[in-house]
């Protein structure tokens, strides 16, 4: 029953943000967005979670781990309705209440598996990023047939995913009673200062660039292939295969990342896929959009799961998994925040996708070294 709360919630946790993407024109030109602003759609949640995260683990601590995830599932779903009602305000609020509860469960979640799965951390780190992959697929494809052709437009659209955020919420309700009872919601302070940690710091800048990278090409990919003469619904379906793409490594790469020493091999991997697709999508034919979506997709997936596993991997017990969980998506997500915003900006200012491109392939450049910092057999506790 745990493992089927813990996918409920996995599912939830991303369609909110990957049916965006293939609506952000049609968002941008009913509210009247600048591309700047429209890119802040995706940089908001981004810095809820980098202001909440570090003190999720001292929520879990105060109100009990599966208390404070209820209260965020709760929430999650109350936002999902108010970022559908009319308005900015009331979009950009809903936008805000679903990036603070997902932060939550971002942050907690890898230390209850840690906790629960000691002997199959890899296994279960699989399921879990797989659930939340398998509906971030599904939510960028229907999105603009079911705005367009079902007739839903973006609101209707955007809220259907209420639907799966209170059945996670439905499922998580068992969990309340039996984590309280066993104790294994409880959350203790580590003695770990994971904030004075190089290696940890390195963890860290692998989630943000790994969640930069994801989040940009979330909002703007579809937006970049339309100006190549896609249509919304086509450019939705590659975004979507891109996605799809990710789910056999991000169950897999977790499971090789557990059995290997140091998971340098699997950061230069990660960097060789997306380098590829980026280039490709910059300098490479359209004609050959789908193998360059691939070839981000499978990075993606690589560069997820190994961020995941980090967090298990380089931490010694549940606290100081929890507390380098809330580190790396705390400041990780503050660095991936800029992504979105500063793409649009830079499209804006250069009146092409050269100079946006260019960052994200210098993004890269920085995943691979923060990767194999990261990927050293270390704890964040270790002395260099």
């Amino acid at each position: 029953m745990l493992i089927i709360g813990i996918i409920c919630v996995a599912a939830a946790l991303r369609a909110p943000f990957t049916s965006v993407g293939p609506l952000l024109e049609m968002i941008r030109d009913d509210l009247g967005l600048s591309n700047t602003l429209a890119g802040a759609i995706t940089t908001l949640p981004l810095l809820a979670f980098a202001l909440l995260s570090p003190f999720a683990p001292q929520l879990a601590r105060k109100l009990g781990l599966p208390n404070i995830l209820m209260l965020a599932m709760l929430t999650l779903s109350l936002g999902i309705l108010v970022r559908s009602a009319s308005g900015t305000i009331t979009f950009f609020a809903g936008t805000a209440m679903i990036g603070l509860s997902i932060a939550v469960c971002n942050v907690l979640l890898p230390g209850l598996i840690k906790g629960k799965f000691q002997h199959r951390i890899g296994l279960l780190t699989g399921v879990y990023t797989v659930s939340m992959n398998i509906c971030a697929a599904a939510a960028s494809g229907v999105s603009v047939p079911l705005a367009t052709r079902a007739g839903l437009g973006w609101r209707g659209t955007l809220a259907l995913w209420f639907v799966i955020a209170a059945l996670a919420t439905l499922c998580w309700i068992p969990q309340m009673k039996s984590l309280g009872q066993t104790g294994a919601g409880a959350v203790r302070a580590s003695a770990v200062q994971v904030w004075r940690s190089p290696l940890a710091w390195q963890v860290t800048l692998f989630m943000g660039l790994q969640s930069l990278l994801y989040y940009v090409l979330i909002s703007w990919f579809s937006v970049i292939l339309g100006e190549r003469g896609m249509t919304p619904g086509h450019a939705g379906w590659i975004l979507s295969l891109m996605q799809l793409a990710q789910l056999p490594f991000t169950f897999f790469v977790p499971l090789w990342a557990g059995r290997m020493k140091n998971q340098r091999l699997l950061v230069v991997i990660t960097f060789v896929l997306f380098i590829i697709g980026i280039l490709g999508v910059w300098l490479g034919r359209t004609e050959l959009m789908v193998i360059w979506a691939i070839c981000i997709g499978i990075g993606g997936g690589f560069a997820f799961g190994l961020a995941m596993m980090f967090f298990s991997l380089r931490t010694r017990t549940v606290q100081e998994a929890s507390e380098l969980s809330g580190m790396a998506q705390s400041a990780g997500y503050l660095l991936a925040a800029a992504g979105p915003a500063l793409f649009g900006l830079l499209h804006d200012a250069s009146g092409g996708w050269n100079a946006p491109l260019a960052l994200l392939a210098a993004a890269c450049v920085l995943l691979l070294l923060a990767g194999m910092g990261a990927g050293r057999d270390r704890y964040v506790g270790d002395r260099l």
